[in-house]
């Protein structure tokens, strides 16, 4: 587990390298937001379907509250 930490940690500091990078000197704004943003839609979608659409269950494996979830979900237009 600690190995896809790792790359999960790694991928996210690949990414913001190029983000920074394309600034191309431009100061960042808003990067907590966008990043939590980018990571937490997919992460819901597949807990989602890992639970085969039982909001219950994906709330459960992602640790927080099913009414959380159905926040979330409507914030990012996941039915």
């Amino acid at each position: 587990m600690n190995n896809d930490n790792e790359e999960i940690a790694a991928c996210i500091t690949r990414a913001m390298e190029a983000y920074l990078l394309d600034l191309d000197g431009e100061p960042p704004s808003g990067v907590y937001d966008m990043v939590l943003a980018c990571v937490e839609r997919p992460l819901i979608e597949k807990m989602l379907s890992y639970a085969e659409g039982n909001q219950t269950r994906a709330a459960d494996f992602l640790g927080i509250n099913r009414n959380t979830l159905r926040k979330k979900m409507a914030r990012y237009g996941i039915q």
